[in-house]
């Protein structure tokens, strides 16, 4: 009987080691090395787990000009905020991992998606958390088509392989990555060494038959996916679907994907049917008060391929603490610190002894700097006490010196602020276009003060 081998992978970065250690030179986090027994070395081809290239067939060396270029072909989900988000349909070999919190909607999401491309094509739904009985009931109660899309209970790879292998379908879910285990693996399913290899033969088996593979993958408390972090280099495209309990929308953002655009977006409704796409997000996130109250101001920011319009409130309130607290939610809370800083060295505004509360209305997370100069208007409007304008839109980079920069498709989010309504914007100089908006004021500004005067 052959010996087993042994090796340790961070869970965090995945990189590899002979020994086990406390912390890992490569990241350097601490105890996050977990043993994985790498078997005897003898894989069966036939299931998959054989080593021929990604796509399953003989490697040989080709010059770049001779590589063939063409499309890569796609089919549709039959959702478009679905499609947009994986960079306009599916792509056949390709493996996809859809993360979420519980109750995020992602079986029902991918239950959709499969009862809906049964019709027309082979798939294969593999359930290895819910009984057969339990999806049945909720197609029923989703009064989703069921004819044509086949189901199977098992969390045995080399079974399931066995039955995809029969079937050829061209599109395999397995839900989820976390409960599935091979016999190549003498460990616990869920374990850093049965995700890892479980995924890897998945992932062999979709490249060589050009099945379109989905896997559900489970998130960790901090909102990140579990499991080791090496899964997300294995898979061709990460997405994660977010939604707080308490809202019934839900967005899907693309965190890699090699056949489209990363961090897109795509917005959804949870309703008793179902995930209903939104095809206008921009109008679920502008849903404010009547009056005009102080704090509260409307930028656009960018995500994915599309500009988006979202309300971001500040409330400024005199702290009776030794430090006052800067607490930001959708946004970074060191930028928060650092444009602070700005706004009391350019703009005058002293904000040392104030608590400073920003949030971002909706659940939307903003990563981009285009947010800057709106966080400090409401910043300042909600100081003042003064509302804004209702009809204002505002977008901008604010830079250390105090200096507007401008921001990538900007000309695109004027258009997209005007479609919606509003009347006045307050843009940097370089972002206006020659011939202007119409039906719209543009106000240009190069500096902080600048925009400060335009309020």
């Amino acid at each position: 009987m052959a010996k087993q081998k042994l090796a340790y992978v961070c869970n965090e970065c995945g990189e590899d080691f002979s020994k086990w250690q406390g912390q890992c030179s490569n990241c350097g986090n601490w105890n996050t090395l977990s043993e994985v027994r790498l078997g005897s070395g003898k894989r069966s081809t036939s299931s998959g787990g054989g080593y021929a290239g990604a796509a399953g067939q003989q490697a040989q060396i080709l010059d770049l000009s001779a590589v063939e270029l063409s499309e890569t072909p796609r089919f549709s989900s039959g959702i478009g905020e679905f499609d947009r988000v994986l960079g306009g349909g599916m792509v056949p070999g390709s493996a996809i991992l859809i993360g979420g919190h519980p109750g995020a909607g992602k079986s029902t999401l991918l239950l959709q998606t499969m009862c809906q491309l049964a019709q027309r094509m082979s798939a294969l739904y593999v359930s290895g958390e819910e009984s057969l009985q339990q999806i049945a009931m909720r197609a029923q109660r989703l009064s989703l088509p069921m004819q044509g899309l086949k189901m199977l209970a098992e969390t045995s790879v080399e079974r399931i392989l066995e039955m995809a292998t029969q079937l050829q379908p061209k599109l395999l879910v397995v839900d989820s990555i976390q409960v599935v285990h091979t016999e190549l693996i003498d460990s616990a399913p869920g374990g850093v060494s049965q995700v890892r290899e479980s995924a890897a033969i998945l992932t062999r088996f979709a490249k060589q038959t050009g099945t379109v593979l989905m896997l559900v993958g489970h998130v960790t408390k901090d909102g990140t996916l579990a499991g080791p972090k090496v899964l997300e280099h294995m898979i061709d495209a990460s997405l994660l679907l977010e939604g707080s309990h308490d809202s019934r929308f839900r967005t899907l953002r693309g965190i890699k994907n090699r056949f489209g655009a990363v961090n897109e977006l795509g917005v959804f409704a949870m309703l008793e049917q179902g995930l209903k796409e939104i095809k206008n997000p921009s109008s679920i996130f502008l849903q404010r008060t009547e009056h005009a109250v102080p704090g509260s101001l409307v930028m656009v920011v960018w995500e994915g391929t599309r500009p988006l319009l979202v309300e971001i409130q500040a409330l400024v309130d005199e702290s009776h603490l030794s430090a006052p607290r800067r607490v930001a939610v959708g946004l970074e809370q060191n930028r928060l610190a650092m444009l602070l800083a700005v706004l009391h060295r350019h703009g005058g505004l002293h904000c040392g002894d104030q608590d400073v509360f920003v949030n971002v209305v909706g659940g939307v997370r903003v990563a981009e700097t285009s947010a800057d100069l709106a966080l400090l208007l409401a910043i300042v409007s909600s100081f003042r006490d003064q509302p804004l304008p209702q009809d204002l839109v505002v977008f901008g980079e604010v830079g250390l010196s105090g200096e507007i920069r401008p921001v990538p498709s900007g000309q695109e989010r004027i258009r997209e602020a005007a479609k919606h309504g509003f009347k006045r914007a307050i843009v940097p100089a370089a972002n206006v276009p020659k011939g202007g908006v119409e039906g719209m004021e543009l106000v240009p500004v190069k500096f902080l003060n600048e925009a400060l005067a335009a309020l």
